[in-house]
């Protein structure tokens, strides 16, 4: 029996956590974390553990598919790989013929591997790259440029150091990344103090030293109240802020009004409580996280949340700090280079981007864009006509809101393509579907992950396709041969390989014994004095010159938010620890331990009309609605309705996922339109819905 080891990446959400594969004559038997990654101990959750059953799962794409009735309908014709690129290359072409190849949009999930998209949508000459971030981390993203000049994943969350963790927007122990998860626990073992804000009891809440239960759509009045303190009662690391915080007596004078008092009115946490709070956060400083968010689109002011967050960790002096949110370090920081990028091969186009990112919003990060802006422009053809969309693992019918006004537009478009390796409602109404092969089933471009101690890593195909099935880099290099963008038409993945690694000094053999190549021997923390910002004074800047200029304040007064109606809530959603959205429901193995979402009430509330625990409910919005089981609980706000997103499935082809649970982005008419000017993502919480019995 032949058997060996394959060093891989997890591809069951979007952290990518380094992986071991037992093989067994051909067949991926075993999964673990990589032992020799730090931080990982060996260890997956309870998604990576489900990689067998998603590569062993015949309910989904198993070979390209033709629309053959109206979209939406159901009807497929199966073809083969030939004639599948032949015919999704002939139609891009007759977009970019007829319309200039800025009318090609392409979205994906972001991540390590995005610069082999990002090729590809430059080679055909349009501006238009984009991925999911506008319902997910826009926001945090747009923070960090306003205050630092650079972007979140420029400062590193050194958990395994810190004293004091906060965690507001981010539910760390069921959005799992296992090394933070791993490097948190052992921060609480070592003595650090948890400190979660939520609008109800998570997972997360349950391991913390205190829980904040903040009415919902508040957190910018707990964090003022926050600074207040702070600065009121010269609890801030006065050092640092001398060093590096520009315009701190704006500050200051902005602040004075939004005292601990007049917060308790607004988000229902004791001043004294708060109070106290913040003293022993500064007396674990520079060594203290609040993190920013990871899910960031949440309420009109969510910009201004994740902005008060890194303005806090700069007032506390943990910007660069071990322990705190130290920099995070290239491979040029240890004078060495890092990979070639496949970008590169294609010079940038010249043509504005479709969502106004850059020109019409010059405040935003033009990277991804915005993708809903996006959709706008599919809509109005404003600024031109987008009229192809390529999504690539990404499902905006089940990840945006209002479904139905997403739908129209789509109707709009030529030609609308689907690279999946799991149905979706997104690929359901695509004009074509090109089956992507399963993480275990595929190897990708090289990539970089940069930190205290970057590294280079590389993802093994572990098995050959059990279905005709491709890689992400077989599809994108044969599309390129057809459509003529001969720099991007590579004959294998090792020619990709060895593009990439051109003057690194690294080669294919130096991944064989961990499947990582370190850059660095030890990690580096930078000293206070050492530190270097991007922004024009070289400081953090309380005052964002780019914000004034769009007249947007970069200090928003506060706004009360408003109060879900009688009989209705403030509809709020999340994630659990063992799906990943929408695209782990009908896998075999995470469906069988969650199979259907529940309606989150406060059981005063609940109740109060007569609503049993777990009781089938209505729930409703503007003539959308859903039926879902009640859960009564105490650990909810009572202005809040909750439930785990990616529910509700409607394809005939996901039997297990089919009919159970609600989609909440259902319930979110007009939601498209309600977005942050400021941080540019969508509101996704800004909806109300009516909770009704059924008998």
């Amino acid at each position: 029996m032949a058997s060996r080891k394959v060093y891989s990446v997890c591809g069951m959400c979007t952290v990518r956590c380094p992986i071991l594969a037992d093989v067994t004559n051909g067949v991926c038997s075993y999964l673990q974390g990589n032992p020799h990654a730090a931080g990982i101990n060996g260890a997956l959750c309870a998604r990576g553990a489900a990689g067998l059953a998603l590569t062993n799962d015949n309910e989904r794409p198993q070979f390209p598919l033709i629309r053959a009735g109206e979209r939406g309908e159901g009807k497929w014709r199966q073809v083969s790989w030939d004639e599948a690129l032949d015919y999704t290359a002939e139609r891009l072409d007759q977009v970019r013929q007829q319309y200039g190849s800025h009318s090609i949009l392409f979205s994906d999930r972001g991540g390590p591997f995005r610069d082999l998209h990002q090729a590809f949508v430059r080679g055909l000459g349009s501006p238009n790259y984009s991925n999911h971030d506008a319902s997910c981390a826009r926001n945090v993203q747009h923070a960090a440029l306003s205050v630092f000049g650079f972007g979140r994943k420029d400062v590193v969350y050194d958990l395994k150091n810190s004293r004091h963790v906060v965690l507001q927007t981010r539910n760390l122990f069921e959005a799992i990344n296992v090394k933070e998860v791993n490097d948190l626990m052992s921060a609480l073992d070592n003595g650090c103090k948890l400190t979660v804000i939520d609008i109800r009891a998570t997972v997360t809440s349950t391991k913390a030293d205190k829980f904040f239960m903040v009415r919902p759509g508040t957190d910018y009045a707990f964090n003022l109240a926050v600074i207040h303190v702070l600065l009121s009662r010269d609890l801030y690391d006065q050092t640092f802020a001398g060093l590096w915080i520009k315009d701190l007596g704006r500050l200051q004078e902005f602040i004075r009004p939004y005292t601990p008092e007049w917060a308790e009115r607004e988000t229902g946490i004791p001043a004294d409580a708060l109070v106290g709070f913040v003293r022993e956060l500064a007396a674990s400083r520079p060594a203290v996280i609040w993190h920013p968010g990871w899910m960031t689109a949440r309420y009109t002011d969510s910009f201004h949340v994740c902005r008060s967050i890194y303005i806090i960790n700069a007032l506390l002096g943990s910007i660069g700090a071990k322990g705190g949110l130290p920099f995070a370090n290239k491979p040029s920081d240890f004078e060495r280079k890092g990979l070639k990028k496949l970008a590169d091969l294609f010079p940038k186009p010249e043509q504005k981007r479709a969502d106004g990112v850059g020109w019409r919003y010059p405040h935003f990060d033009a990277g991804p864009g915005l993708l809903h802006l996006a959709f706008k422009a599919i809509e109005t053809e404003d600024p031109y006509p987008v009229k192809a969309y390529i999504a690539y693992r990404h499902d905006p019918l089940m990840g945006f809101p209002d479904q139905d006004a997403l739908k129209r537009i789509f109707r709009k478009l030529d030609f609308l393509v689907s690279v999946t390796f799991s149905w979706s409602d997104s690929a359901w109404f695509s004009d074509i579907v090109l089956p992507l092969s399963p993480y275990l089933e595929r190897e990708s471009i090289l990539a970089c992950k940069n930190g205290l101690k970057p590294y280079f890593f590389l993802r093994h195909r572990a098995q050959e396709p059990r279905f005709d099935t491709r890689a992400d880099w077989e599809i994108l290099t044969g599309l390129a041969k057809r459509l003529g963008l001969a720099p991007l038409a590579f004959e294998s993945i090792e020619d990709i390989w060895k593009f990439q690694l051109n003057g690194t000094g690294v080669s294919m053999a130096d991944f064989e014994a961990t499947g990582m190549v370190s850059l660095a021997e030890q990690p580096l923390y930078r000293k206070m004095e050492e530190l270097k910002f991007k922004t024009p004074s070289g400081k953090i800047e309380l005052i964002c010159d780019k914000l004034e200029k769009q007249e947007l304040p970069s200090l928003k007064p506060y706004q009360s938010p408003a109060q879900p109606p009688e009989g209705m809530f403030r509809i709020a959603f999340g994630r659990c620890a063992v799906h990943t959205q929408g695209h782990t429901v009908n896998n075999p193995l995470l469906n069988g331990q969650m199979a259907e979402n529940v309606l989150w009430l406060n059981r005063a509330v609940g109740e109060k009309m007569k609503i049993a625990d777990g009781e089938q409910v209505e729930v409703i919005s503007n003539g959308h609605s859903g039926r879902i089981k009640a859960m009564l609980t105490d650990l909810i706000h009572p202005e809040a309705a909750f439930m785990v997103h990616g529910f509700g499935h409607t394809l005939p082809v996901e039997i297990r996922a089919f009919g159970k649970g609600v989609a909440d982005n259902c319930l979110m008419p007009g939601g498209l339109e309600i977005w942050d000017p400021a941080g540019g993502a969508l509101a996704l919480q800004e909806h109300f819905i009516t909770v009704r019995r059924l008998r």
